[in-house]
């Protein structure tokens, strides 16, 4: 089954359905056709770099942009014509755009006098976000008075007071520095489970993506190339693009010759079987740089190659020392540069330009069509 009728199906009626959605600019296409089923009450990020048609999706969404074609559903109803102002969405943006002259209260109060709510019904529900967010003793401060946190914690607020069906953010903790970056992070988790309101967020960070999301949807070139949990992406990449886009990765050419096995530098590695790359085929093995362990020639004699894994020989070029870990990087006999990363205490001392044996597991590693390497290439650009 393809990724695109994966995104369509689904046990029960998704809160939002993305259909064929299209979105173009002249001859540029920045979101192109895609299928996406929104589950209520999830927490899914688009990942992707800049130009990739994440923000431009989040956009159609809470209709900012009009789709070129396409559909969007909000509970099986078409939102495609409705008002951004009526479509019962939140948004928060990564600049804050609070209003300077007014103070925290009004500023979150502000969704509630638009929509004309009673006085004492409005004071309640302003009340109750700002105990929600932690803001209740800066209730009556001026932004200028707030820090980047507490003033991205207000634009939160203000989005959530007049209750959402769904909250779009889009890089909303991008202006913010790692350590504040990281505690929001944790309060938006929090802030999730304890109010269960489905929240599209998105972001370039791979690190943000895994740390918040319950699902992940990776964008490339204004498709869904990846989409599922991190840890299934990051396992079990769909392909050598989600592979290099989410996390490390050690890329081997070889060419595949059977079922279970593939050729290397005119040596036979093993393979998983559930591979679907043609036979004599060259492909690429990818495999994290955290599974991959390093033998010096002591130990291969003392701790043989065990049946599950495979073994290649390299030379090393360098071992770093990261504190709680140690890279090793090592050049195999076709040049390729190898990636290790292994906790400290594990790895023994290696010196440059000796021979090692480079070992991983079967089920830790996974093959694609060769052709994917020109993507890898050109993202890293």
């Amino acid at each position: 089954m393809s990724l695109q009728s994966q995104n369509t199906t689904s046990t029960h009626s998704p809160l939002v359905c993305l259909q064929a959605l299209n979105k173009e600019y002249g001859n540029f296409t920045a979101v192109d056709h895609i299928n996406l089923n929104i589950r209520k009450g999830e927490f899914l990020t688009f990942l992707g770099s800049s130009g990739s048609g994440k923000s431009t999706t989040l956009s159609m969404i809470a209709g900012f942009e009009t789709p070129t074609s396409g559909e969007i559903l909000l509970n099986d109803q078409s939102l495609v014509n409705t008002p951004s102002h009526k479509r019962g969405i939140g948004m928060v943006f990564q600049h804050y755009s609070l209003f300077p002259h007014m103070s925290v209260r009004d500023n979150i109060g502000f969704p509630l006098d638009i929509r004309k709510l009673p006085k004492e019904e409005r004071n309640k529900k302003v009340d109750d976000i700002l105990k929600l967010v932690q803001l209740e003793s800066f209730a009556d401060r001026r932004p200028s008075m707030l820090s980047g946190g507490q003033k991205q914690r207000v634009a939160i607020a203000r989005a959530l007071v007049y209750e959402p069906d769904i909250l779009l953010m889009d890089e909303p903790l991008g202006a913010l520095d790692k350590k504040l970056r990281e505690d929001l992070q944790d309060e938006l988790r929090l802030l999730h489970k304890r109010l269960g309101i489905t929240i599209i967020y998105v972001t370039h960070d791979q690190d943000e993506a895994m740390r918040l999301s319950e699902r992940i949807a990776i964008f490339k070139e204004g498709q869904i190339v990846g989409l599922g949990t991190g840890k299934d992406l990051y396992r079990e990449p769909p392909n050598a693009f989600v592979a290099s886009f989410l996390g490390s990765s050690n890329f081997l050419k070889v060419k595949v010759s059977g079922p279970n096995s593939a050729v290397i530098n005119n040596q036979v590695i093993s393979l998983n079987a559930n591979h679907d790359v043609p036979y004599n085929q060259q492909a690429l093995l990818m495999i994290r740089p955290e599974n991959i362990r390093i033998v010096d020639e002591q130990q291969a004699k003392l701790s043989p190659v065990q049946s599950d894994e495979n073994e290649i020989i390299g030379t090393v070029n360098e071992s770093v020392f990261l504190g709680e870990s140690l890279t090793c990087s090592v050049t195999t006999g076709d040049g390729t540069v190898v990636m290790s990363k292994t906790i400290a205490t594990d790895l023994p001392e290696i010196q440059p330009d000796s021979k090692v044996f480079i070992r991983w597991k079967v089920q830790h590693s996974s093959i694609y069509s060769k052709w994917e390497r020109s993507d890898i290439e050109k993202d890293a650009k």
